[in-house]
Formats: structure tokens, C-alpha cells, sequence
């Protein structure tokens, strides 16, 4: 089984975690809002491989940046699976979804800006005060910076200091933005809050144009991304769980675990004498 390396749950291969003859992920994560309140069968299924591994929540629409109210009904709910399959980790995106309490179905970015910053984490320390554990923040990808007034790093340091939440590092955003905002993706890692990553996600993209990468989940994890996630870890002051996203497209169970088991190889590599944290 392995140590440091998870994979999301999805019903498309739920006996395969059951049976564990070739995926013994260390954890498996899933998004909340589809599965909570569910029943029958695959309530019955969920429980059955939760019994067998961690569980870790990346949440969909809790929309942090936007300027609705946090929906406490949600949170209720969200608090109450919690408890109920024991979570660690919740994460949430770096971004916002909703406003006027309509669901737009998409990750757009916040401005960084100072007036989001106080906004965020007044929205952040009251979910964490409610669920009584840290909100997991994610870095996102993103297309177009709104009116920005700090460097993107500065905007999530300041999220993370000032609410003391903690952060979700996905590479492969930090090579996406990189490369359609030419930035150099190793440097801004360097100067991120490295000590308060709780999480790693790694997923595949596709290059549109010469000068355009699109966030997808739905492609392989390519040898650039690798690199940057090896060096990334090597930064880490601790260990921390590191989840392999493929939200379509979902490949044969060899090349899924062709991707997991190297991204466990790299871990174990650096990390070989360390047990996981989060």
C-alpha cells in the first residue's frame, strides 16, 4: 500500500478499492457536496472503502472569494460528514463560484487585492471556527489577472498568514500559471508559506496554443510537472499527503497506476524515512 500517494474515488472503479488487487492508494479524497445526504448502495459502498482508507474532502462550492454569505446549511451538513467519516483534510479552492447564490460552475479568479485579502479571511476564520479544524486553501489556476495590486505569491501569503488557514499546493496550477503568465514556476514556489502546505495535488493538462495551457484533469502528468514536483517536495519542511487527480478521460488502471506509484517513487525517494502529515 502506499505511503504518501492518494487517488480521488470514483464510482467508475469503486470495486477496485474494495478488492485492492492492483490500488492500495494511501488515501482517497472526494467532493463532498457529492456525497453527502446520499443513501442506498453506494452510500453502503462509500462506507465500506472509507472503513479501509483516509478520507480527505475537496470541496466544490463552498466559494470563498465571492461576495455572498457562506451558506450555513451547507456548512452543517459538511460538518456533519466530517465527523461522521472522520476527515483530516478539507480543502477548498482559492477562488470563488457563486454569486447572488447562483452556482456559475466554474473557478473564476479573485483580484489581488487587499480589500479580498480581509474579505477571504474573515470568510476563512469563520468556517475554520465552525468546523472547528483549518480550511485547506488551494492554489488555483487562472487565465486573466482582475486589477491586481499585490504579485499573486504576496495574495495568497497574506490569505494564509492573516487567517492562519492552511495551503493546498497543486503543481501542476503552479506550472500552468507560469507558463501562460511567464512567470518562473520553481521561483514561485520558493517564495510561498512552504511550511503551512498540508496538501499536494498533481493532475494533467493540455496545451492549446503555443502560449496557452488549459487546466483539464483529463490528460497524463507530463515530465515538466514531475520535475517541478520533485523539486517542490524537496522544499517541504514536512511531509504531506499528495493526491492524483483525473477528474475524465480516466485512462486503464495500469496507466492510473502507472502515474500514482511514480508519484509515490518520488516521495519515497526524499521522503523514505519520514511518515505522512497533514
Amino acid at each position: 500500500m502506499n505511503q504518501f500517494a492518494g487517488i480521488g474515488f470514483r464510482k467508475d472503479f469503486a470495486n477496485e478499492f474494495l478488492e485492492k488487487k492492483l490500488l492500495q492508494p494511501s488515501f482517497i479524497e472526494v467532493a463532498p457536496e457529492n456525497w453527502m445526504g446520499i443513501g442506498g448502495y453506494w452510500k453502503k459502498i462509500f462506507k465500506q472503502v472509507a472503513e479501509q482508507y483516509p478520507v480527505t474532502l475537496h470541496g466544490l462550492s463552498l466559494s470563498i472569494g465571492s461576495a455572498d454569505e457562506l451558506d450555513w446549511n451547507f456548512l452543517r451538513q459538511l460538518k456533519s460528514f466530517i465527523k461522521e467519516y472522520n476527515v483530516q483534510v478539507y480543502s477548498e479552492h482559492l477562488s470563488f463560484s457563486k454569486c447572488n447564490n447562483a452556482h456559475l460552475y466554474d473557478l473564476l479568479p479573485i483580484p489581488f487585492r487587499k480589500e479580498a485579502v480581509k474579505h477571504i479571511v474573515q470568510k476563512t476564520k469563520q468556517v475554520q471556527d465552525f468546523l472547528e479544524m483549518p480550511l485547506v486553501l488551494e492554489v488555483v489556476s487562472y487565465y486573466t489577472a482582475i486589477a491586481p495590486e499585490m504579485q499573486e505569491h504576496e495574495f495568497i501569503n497574506a490569505i494564509v498568514d492573516e487567517s492562519d488557514c492552511r495551503l493546498l499546493l497543486d503543481v501542476n496550477n503552479v506550472y500552468v500559471n507560469g507558463f501562460n503568465h511567464k512567470y518562473d514556476a520553481y521561483e514561485f514556489i520558493n517564495k510561498l508559506r512552504l511550511d503551512k502546505v498540508a496538501y499536494i495535488h498533481m493532475a494533467g493538462h493540455e496545451q492549446v496554443s503555443e502560449d496557452l495551457i488549459i487546466d483539464t484533469h483529463g490528460q497524463p502528468i507530463i515530465d515538466p510537472v514531475y520535475d517541478l514536483f520533485d523539486y517542490t517536495i524537496q522544499q517541504l519542511p514536512h511531509t504531506a499527503p499528495v493526491l492524483l487527480e483525473r477528474d475524465f478521460n480516466i485512462p486503464e488502471m495500469e496507466e492510473m497506476l502507472f502515474e500514482l506509484n511514480k508519484l509515490e517513487n518520488i516521495c519515497q525517494k526524499h521522503w523514505k524515512h519520514e511518515t505522512v502529515s497533514a
